[in-house]
This record gives structure tokens, C-alpha cells and sequence, in this order.
């Protein structure tokens, strides 16, 4: 491990406390030189790292800077081995994992943004994706899974992410079938999942699950554009110090709890109280057009039933709806 990351890691671990130089050396087996230019790197990144007097350094408890460090410090529990990257900014998160899942990355890997330019979203969409504001991730996954069964990875996922928000929050999160979470009747998270098949298996290549929650209002407001569907999960003026790194942390802990038990689709049930469309009047979209239906349920697959004006009773593994009006 490079001197700065090892530094950031004790510091990351203890914010608060200061840490001598010197003392810093010998648990690195390093010269104290050595120290000295591995925070003054870290200082050049953005770390609001204190030199006290003849105490030591110490990193601000303030300080919410994503760093594989301040996202390991939330997971020394977790047994399950991930591999944390962190970019200041990329053009997707989705886009550099499935490059590093063509070249044969292990599953596990968590890529990381602190800002995206062209985040993704479903059918072609943009995921607005600002600096400093939001959680903008993507886990790559090798299930043992068939083709037509990765809609259960998104599901999953939306629900690891409504526990996660409730419970950080304490506001009641809910799905809109199939990929986005709402907290008071507006859009705070969005998920997608791409996904490459082996067509000899049947089964999956690989899938990368990204995952994108807006924690604060950004500076000016929402575009003009989604202002009216987005929210944020905190107020502009709320401040919780490192918690875009907990939260990611906390997300890949349920998720990857949820992941674990795929095959038996135990965390539909959940899924299905969570969901606000059952039971509204909604038009289903597609390239053709709309058609008014009426939701029904959503089944054991996560497929949307609906049932359309005329009668027809279908099952939609995939597309979009949007809400007409609420059933009474």
C-alpha cells in the first residue's frame, strides 16, 4: 500500500484524533519525511487534514470525502471481499465497470464517483449526476443466474437501498416498479442494471449494478427538467459528516445480503409492500405509444400485472409506466 493511502487509512479510521508524525512513521515503517509528503498529498486532494502543534495530524470529523478508506472504515465487519475504486469524475460508473468486467475483473469490484458527465439512466435517459451531492455507484456481479432472471438483481437492489434510506433518514421509502425509489412521492434514487450474456451457458457473463441517490439538494436546485420528480434525502442545510461514504458502505452490505439469496426470491414480498403502483390506473409506455392499464400485482418474477382497457390481463418483465391517477 502506497504511504498516502496507508496514512488516509489510520487517519480515516480515527477522525478526530491526533497522530504524531513520528508515531505515524514507525506504524508504517517509514520516514517521517515520508509522512509529511503523504499528507501534504492527501492536503492537495481536499482533505481537511490539521496539523496540531506537536500533537500529530488529525483528519476533520467533517470531512465527507469519498475514499476506499472512508468506505472500508463502514464494511471491517463484512465479510464479503470487496474492492472499493474511487474517481473524482467519470463518464459513468456503469461504463468503466463493464470495461473492467470485459477485461476479466472479479466480482465484488465497486466503482465510485464523486460526479458523473453522462450517468446513465433506463431506455437511453441521463442520470443527473453533480458534484459532491449525490452517491453515484456501480457493483460488477458474476451471478449463476439465467438471462431472463436479471430483472431479480434490480429488485433486489431497490429494496437494499429503501431499508437504507428509511433508516438513515427515517422517512418511508417506496418502489416505482422496477428500478426507482421515492421518498415523499418524488424520485431520490434510480438503478440500472446492464448486463452481458454467455450464450453458451444460457446464463450471465456478468451484470453491473449502478446505483444513484441524490443526498443533498444540488447548488441552485434540480434542473428545470426533473425538479418537479426529484428530491434529495437530506435538506440543503443538513450536514452528517461521512455520510456518502457510510451509505455506500451500507448499500453494498444489504444488497449484497439480499444477493446471496436470489434463487429463493425471499425479498419479494417486501418489494411488493413497498410498491406504490398496485392498485393505480397507469399508462404503460413503449416506442408505439401508450395504453392505459390498470395495475393488478407484481409477481414472483418482478413482473408488472397489469390489465389493459379491453380486459387483457399481461405479465411486463420489462418497460416503463407512469401514473395516471390513484385508485379509489
Amino acid at each position: 500500500m502506497h504511504v498516502r493511502e496507508a496514512v488516509l487509512e489510520i487517519l480515516e479510521q480515527n477522525k478526530g484524533t491526533e497522530y504524531p508524525g513520528a508515531e505515524l512513521a514507525r506504524m508504517l515503517g517509514v520516514s517521517r519525511n515520508a509522512v509529511w509528503k503523504a499528507v501534504q498529498e492527501l492536503k492537495k486532494k481536499g482533505y481537511p487534514i490539521e496539523a496540531v502543534g506537536k500533537k500529530g495530524y488529525c483528519l476533520s470529523g467533517e470531512s465527507d470525502i469519498l475514499s476506499p478508506q472512508s468506505i472500508g472504515f463502514w464494511l471491517s465487519d463484512f465479510k464479503t471481499p470487496l474492492q472499493f475504486e474511487v474517481y473524482e469524475e467519470v463518464p459513468s460508473t456503469n461504463t468503466i465497470l463493464k470495461q473492467k468486467a470485459e477485461a476479466g475483473a472479479p466480482e465484488g469490484l465497486v466503482c465510485v464517483a464523486n460526479r458523473q458527465t453522462m450517468g446513465k439512466g433506463r431506455l437511453g435517459r441521463s442520470f443527473y449526476s453533480p458534484p459532491d451531492t449525490g452517491i453515484y455507484m456501480s457493483i460488477l456481479l458474476r451471478p449463476t443466474l439465467l438471462a431472463q432472471d436479471a430483472l431479480l438483481i434490480t429488485t433486489a437492489a431497490a429494496v437494499a437501498v429503501a431499508r437504507v434510506i428509511e433508516t438513515a433518514s427515517g422517512r418511508p421509502a417506496q418502489i416505482k416498479w422496477v428500478n426507482d425509489v421515492y421518498c415523499d412521492g418524488r424520485k431520490v434514487c434510480g438503478i440500472l442494471t446492464e448486463a452481458s450474456m454467455n450464450f453458451e451457458s444460457g446464463g450471465l457473463a456478468y451484470a453491473v449494478l449502478g446505483i444513484g441517490i441524490n443526498i443533498a439538494p444540488p447548488a441552485g436546485g434540480f434542473p428545470e427538467e426533473i425538479s418537479s420528480i426529484a428530491t434529495a434525502l437530506f435538506g440543503e442545510n443538513a450536514h452528517v459528516s461521512g455520510i456518502r461514504s457510510r451509505l455506500t458502505a451500507e448499500i453494498c452490505r444489504a444488497f449484497f445480503e439480499l444477493y446471496t439469496k436470489l434463487p429463493d426470491k425471499t425479498f419479494m414480498e417486501e418489494y411488493r409492500s413497498r410498491s406504490f403502483l398496485i392498485g393505480c390506473d397507469v399508462d404503460v409506455l413503449s416506442p408505439g405509444g401508450s395504453r392505459p392499464a390498470h395495475v393488478l400485482d407484481i409477481d414472483a418474477d418482478a413482473n408488472l400485472v397489469v390489465r389493459f382497457a379491453d380486459g387483457a390481463v399481461q405479465s411486463l418483465s420489462s418497460g416503463e409506466v407512469s401514473v395516471r391517477r390513484r385508485s379509489t
